[in-house]
């Protein structure tokens, strides 16, 4: 399929999924009739559904539309489906495009200038502020972003006639980003991650100097600073970014804490400065990435004035350094670091924010081949919080892995205060413990336990 411009009817399974859902919403409003399954009903399907989207969670090929014509019909899939779903199976034998979650982004970015956001952590926050700035230039963009954003309510931005931009978070996961065919991208790290795919790191790494030899002729690539690639795999012009290093092009200057709590600072730009740039959103680790969002903003033709703005009035993304209640004694993050290296960039932030301030962290693995992976690497991260609390296994796609389970990070770590726990237990540690701050971590569903410590911290 070259395009989708004859597409009338989409049928998505796995449409609760963040990217699939902003693909969906996208159909919606370009008038195309859509729908979709899922597993489970959560926020974000309640969401589709209230925008007219018809959503249900049994896996059962009656509920799939039949008056829908296979020609111009489409279902996208995620491959986070087992292959013997009955849907799946079914689409899998008619006479209709079925296509990959990824393949079909790459189809709607590619007919635009596309700036893809990769890297294995930090691909959601860059690409919500890329598109936060731009949203600020007269012609805007379009976006299809990894989480809601809070300053847009949602994961799509729908690019205006004229917009020249469409922000895409670019996936390596199931090397989703060789679809991507961008003007411009970014790499934010380079971490063994996704090894159930890739098997070791090497193969992680040839995958990423594919996706960046796919930049359009004339392109352009910006590396954070310690991201090792193969510059002669790419003909883009490459451009490089950090928190601190006159040695990147683009890093900060004069960078001091407030007397808020947030960041000010001015940016280097090549050949300039960016003045009396300010963060009302809190993080060493965000100002690190609003220095890529405004890398890439500024060779994409943002003005100085519109990056200035754009990263002042950055409200931020739902779970990603997420501040979900804060009164006089207490304060409480949900993020959705679920890498060892995430984790560590989450609590030194939270550390360096908020100094002489004691964190209890609860921690959800996600997956049994990531667990199994990073036990060691989890346990050092983990042992930089005051307490310590780990969960079961969220299993997402997978089927346990003998001998496999939360234990084997907890065993590892070094902290003297940790605990191995169920969410039902969760209550009575919370009430019975000290701390000033809790830090929830995970990309499984530890985020439904939110109300639960919202409405402990209230009481204590």
């Amino acid at each position: 399929m070259k395009n989708l411009q004859h597409i009338k009817n989409v049928y998505f399974l796995g449409i609760g999924g963040i990217g699939m859902s902003a693909l969906a919403r996208y159909f919606k409003h370009t008038g195309r009739n859509v729908a979709g399954y899922d597993r489970t009903p959560t926020t974000l399907t309640n969401a589709l559904q209230e925008e007219g989207i018809s959503v249900h969670f049994d896996d059962d090929i009656r509920n799939i539309p039949k008056n829908w014509d296979p020609a111009n019909t489409l279902a996208v899939f995620t491959p986070a489906l087992p292959d013997e779903h009955a849907e799946l199976s079914w689409f899998r034998e008619k006479p209709i495009a079925l296509l990959k979650r990824a393949k079909v982004l790459g189809l709607i970015c590619n007919e635009r200038n596309g700036i893809a956001v990769s890297g294995t952590h930090g691909k959601t926050t860059v690409s919500t502020m890329t598109a936060t700035i731009l949203n600020k230039t007269e012609k805007g963009c379009g976006a299809f972003l990894g989480g809601i954003s809070k300053n847009f309510d949602t994961n799509l931005l729908l690019p205006k006639e004229e917009s020249p931009w469409i922000v895409a978070e670019a996936d390596e996961f199931d090397r989703s980003f060789l679809h991507l065919f961008p003007a411009l991208a970014l790499v934010t790290s380079l971490d063994a991650d996704h090894l159930d795919i890739y098997g070791h790191k090497e193969k992680i790494v040839e995958s990423f100097e594919k996706f960046i030899s796919q930049i359009q002729s004339g392109g352009k690539l910006v590396l954070k600073m310690g991201v090792e690639l193969d510059r002669t795999k790419t003909t883009a012009e490459v451009f490089t970014y950090a928190l601190n290093s006159q040695d990147a092009d683009f890093t900060t200057v004069n960078l001091q804490l407030n007397s808020t709590g947030f960041y000010q600072f001015d940016i280097k730009i090549p050949g300039g400065l960016i003045e009396n740039c300010k963060m009302t959103y809190p993080g060493l680790l965000n100002v690190e990435n609003a220095i890529g969002a405004a890398a890439l903003s500024h060779l994409a033709g943002a003005s100085a004035d519109e990056i200035r703005s754009g990263l002042e009035e950055y409200q931020g993304v739902v779970r990603r350094f997420d501040i979900r209640f804060r009164d006089e004694k207490h304060l409480y993050i949900d993020d959705y670091a679920h890498h060892p290296e995430e984790l560590k960039a989450t609590i030194t932030s939270v550390k360096e924010l908020y100094k002489e301030k004691k964190v209890l962290g609860i921690f959800q693995p996600h997956l049994y081949s990531r667990t199994r992976d990073f036990s060691a690497e989890f346990a050092a991260s983990l042992d930089l919080l005051d307490t310590a609390v780990i969960l079961p296994i969220y299993p997402a796609r997978e089927e346990p892995i003998r001998g496999v389970t939360s234990e084997i990070i907890f065993n590892q770590m070094k902290l003297e205060n940790k605990h191995l726990l169920t969410k039902p237990e969760l209550t009575g540690l919370l009430q019975n413990s000290e701390f000033d701050i809790v830090l929830t971590m995970g990309a499984g569903d530890i985020d439904g336990q939110a109300e639960n410590i919202i409405e402990i911290l209230k009481t204590k």
